[in-house]
């Protein structure tokens, strides 16, 4: 789960998820991730949306790389180092 833009609130929470190979993202299983972890954690903190993707960004040792994965959802795909430029 990251924090991804948001008109009304400033940020908003969006799980993006990387299916195992023998499941079909889609509808049915985004609701019941959302459902999952509305069930397990304050409304609040629970995502508002699903993505799937084929793949998430890892580092050779296999550690999730977040900030590539939000740099995805900046408004005109500007990365953190155009940013700060």
């Amino acid at each position: 789960m990251i924090g991804v833009p948001d008109a009304e609130m400033g940020e908003a929470v969006k799980a993006v998820v990387q299916p195992a190979p023998e499941v079909s993202p889609g509808p049915e299983l985004e609701r019941e991730l959302l459902d999952y972890a509305r069930e397990r954690i304050a409304h609040y903190k629970a995502p508002r949306s699903v993505d799937f993707v084929d793949e998430l960004p890892r580092t050779p040792t296999g550690k999730l790389v977040k900030s590539t994965l939000k740099d995805r959802y900046t408004t005109g795909g500007e990365t953190r180092a155009d940013a700060s430029a």
